[in-house]
């Protein structure tokens, strides 16, 4: 036994030092975690800086340079080199990278759940709502169909319900973020095509994150059915403790700090606190991490300059840095050269035309036979709730990590 274990320990690699004691030292700064991850940090954000100029001219938002200079720079393209790979992103280094790039995911949707305000989707109107409900529906039924396809071919050791749940979110999701900052660069927030998709897609973001947390408390290593219902359980008594404990703490905070007066250093720090400590309550639940911050971000009170000077506090670093390391880390994970023969390249182009005929009839349908919304505008709400980016990477992700939808991620990435 003792001879085994220590096999064992001899296999597994030695975890990197922080730091080196330099190259006059004979050292190699690339062997230790912490220049190795400066140095990656430095070339994401170059590469995907570069590829957002190159893609300017085409009005393309930053997002879309982000995924695909993270592509660009695994498997795929660069990641190609064996050398390049091992060098700038090895195996033993991708923990930190991946732990690095989901702190600042967290942030990021907190950030979200700070622009998402629920009282807005309480005043939405039946027309928001109509469309809000068709534009998840539709898509949502064809990622089922979709996904009795792909089981029967390329994903067969899928857990069922999961992989069904997982399919129909990762298609009839909208990204709300993208959304908002497309409606904003194009001046359309004022339009009333621009209120309808933000209140619809505000609907459909709240919808498709409960949706994932059942796909996620369904999709445990254990298939117990008592074990997934204790985790939906605990899922909304972790709610039910944050609306009642956590929010009127936010609220003290958000009182004590009035307009035109500097927010104090404390409350910014116990609020990223908890972002933090309700982060590692609905991982320990068995949901995932970024469900915590998702809520503590919509529980923040709206009505108050709190909210304006927390995103002017953090948005700039997790857009910046952090957000720019998810995508690499996603990108080292997809090898589209995979994605060979008939059958893949049928499949890709299915899933595709699935996400974007759903969302985009449905929307217009339900527009132009309810409402009698002018057929150009409704083809605009079709397009715009169409809006694909961030949030459906991070399903596939959790998906793919959760072993729920591994060849799906390769597809639709």
């Amino acid at each position: 036994m003792a001879t085994n274990t220590s096999n064992v320990t001899a296999a597994l690699p030695k975890p990197m030092k922080a730091t080196s004691n330099g190259a006059f030292q004979h050292e190699n700064p690339l062997d230790y975690a912490l220049p190795l991850l400066i140095l990656q940090i430095c070339l994401v954000v170059a590469f995907t800086r570069t590829l957002a100029f190159l893609l300017k001219p085409l009005r393309q938002p930053r997002v879309i340079a982000e995924i695909i200079g993270g592509i660009l720079l695994g498997p795929s393209a660069l990641g190609r080199s064996e050398r390049f790979l091992h060098t700038v992103f090895p195996p033993k280094s991708m923990t930190v990278l991946d732990t690095v790039a989901n702190i600042g995911l967290l942030f990021f949707l907190f950030l979200v759940g700070l622009e998402l305000d629920i009282r807005s989707i309480r005043r939405t109107g039946t027309k928001s709502l109509a469309i809000a409900g068709a534009g998840i529906t539709l898509p949502f039924l064809l990622g089922i169909g979709t996904s009795f396809v792909l089981r029967s071919t390329i994903s067969k050791g899928s857990a069922h319900a999961p992989f069904l749940v997982f399919m129909g979110v990762s298609l009839s999701i909208t990204a709300f973020p993208v959304l908002a900052r497309i409606l904003a660069e194009l001046k359309l927030l004022t339009t009333d095509v621009g209120r309808i998709a933000m209140s619809a897609a505000a609907v459909n973001d709240v919808v498709a994150w409960i949706l994932l947390a059942l796909a996620i408390a369904l999709s445990g290593s254990n298939t117990s059915p008592l074990i997934s219902l204790w985790v939906l359980l605990c899922g909304v008594g972790f709610v039910v403790f944050s609306v009642y404990v956590i929010r009127p703490l936010l609220e003290l905070m958000a009182r004590r700090s009035p307009d035109g007066e500097p927010v104090k250093e404390i409350y910014i720090c116990i609020t990223l606190s908890l972002v933090l400590a309700s982060s590692f309550v609905t991982d320990s639940i068995g949901i995932h991490a970024l469900f915590g911050a998702f809520v503590v971000g919509i529980l923040v009170p709206k009505d108050s300059p709190f909210p304006g000077v927390l995103i002017e506090k953090i948005e700039d670093l997790v857009a910046g840095l952090f957000l720019p390391l998810y995508f690499a880390s996603s990108g080292l994970k997809t090898n589209v050269a995979t994605i060979s023969g008939a059958q893949s390249w049928g499949l890709l182009v299915l899933v595709i035309a699935t996400a974007c005929f759903g969302k985009i009839i449905g929307t217009m349908f339900v527009s132009r036979m309810f409402f009698k919304v002018p057929f150009r505008e409704a083809a605009a709400l079709g397009f715009l709730m169409n809006t694909k980016g961030l949030v459906e990477l991070i399903v596939l992700n959790i998906g793919k990590d959760r072993k729920a939808s591994t060849h799906v991620h390769r597809l639709a990435s």
